[in-house]
This record gives structure tokens, C-alpha cells and sequence, in this order.
């Protein structure tokens, strides 16, 4: 940077090194903050199996699905080797089955996004409601406070690592 830049934005020479406002992290703090997460991810895995609570339909609707594809084909064989006068009908039928098995898949797919919204909406209910009581709020980030030339050193540093 020029001189007349560093006067221009108030910022001090850029031959001095500033010092780090925050300690290094180390490898054991690393390892908390990781198995606080791992405990979080199997909170949430318990509270998912509902979703896959749900398979006996989710059977039926990909035999669904599965019948109007066979028909589909069928009906299509059949519609080419008839006269074409009547290929018409066939060939129609045919589009509304693949139309059936479109709609089994979409309805099941439609199903599961629900419940997981719906399991979405309950955890934030959840998680209001222990805000309310007073219970310790759930730390979801962790931040650094940094001036403007420590973010450009780190930049600076990260780029380099990754050009070597």
C-alpha cells in the first residue's frame, strides 16, 4: 500500500506487525467443540427416526408407482402393434399411467418433507420455549473480533499455504 492510502483511511504503516487479539486454539478446545457437536448430531439423529417410521407406505406407493410403470410399458407395446386408429387410446392411457406413477412418487417424496418440517418446527418451538424458561441458550458459532489488517495477514497467509 502507498503512504497517501494508509494517511487516507487512518490505518498504521504497513511495515509494522500488529499482535493477534485472540489466543491460538488448540487442539484440545478443538476436541470439546467436537464432541459437543458429535452429542448435538445425535440429538438429532434420535429425533429423526419418525421419518423413517413411515416406510409401510412408502412400500405401497412405490408399488404404486412400480404397477403404472409395467402398465405404462405395456400399453405401450401394445399401442405400437395395433392399427393406428386405435394406437391413439392406447398411447393416451398409457400417459396417464406414467402420469400415476409420477404422482405416487411425488406424493411420497411430498410426505417426507413434511414430517421433517414439521419436526423442524417442533425443535424450534422446543428450543423457544427453553429460551423463555431461562435455560442456557445453545451456542450455535463461535467468532473472532479482528481488525482489518489481522483479516488481510490471515488472507495473505492462507493464500500463500495454499499456492506451496
Amino acid at each position: 500500500m502507498t503512504r497517501k492510502l494508509e494517511e487516507l483511511f487512518d490505518l498504521p504503516p504497513s511495515g509494522s506487525e500488529s499482535e493477534p487479539t485472540e489466543p491460538a486454539i488448540t487442539t484440545e478446545q478443538t476436541r470439546s467443540q467436537l464432541a459437543q457437536i458429535d452429542a448435538t448430531i445425535d440429538k438429532i439423529d434420535l429425533a429423526l427416526p419418525a421419518v423413517r417410521g413411515l416406510e409401510a407406505s412408502d412400500a405401497e406407493m412405490d408399488d404404486i408407482a412400480a404397477k403404472a410403470q409395467e402398465t405404462f410399458d405395456n400399453l405401450m407395446d401394445l399401442g405400437f402393434n395395433v392399427d393406428s386408429r386405435h394406437s391413439a387410446e392406447i398411447f393416451a392411457v398409457a400417459g396417464t399411467m406414467l402420469g400415476h406413477a409420477l404422482t405416487a412418487k411425488t406424493a411420497k417424496l411430498n410426505k417426507k418433507l413434511k414430517m421433517v418440517d414439521l419436526q423442524l418446527k417442533k425443535m424450534k418451538m422446543d428450543q423457544d420455549q427453553n429460551n423463555k424458561s431461562g435455560a442456557d441458550p445453545v451456542e450455535t458459532a463461535h467468532g473472532q473480533v479482528l481488525s482489518r489488517n489481522d483479516l488481510l495477514e490471515r488472507l495473505l497467509v492462507s493464500r500463500d499455504q495454499k499456492t506451496e
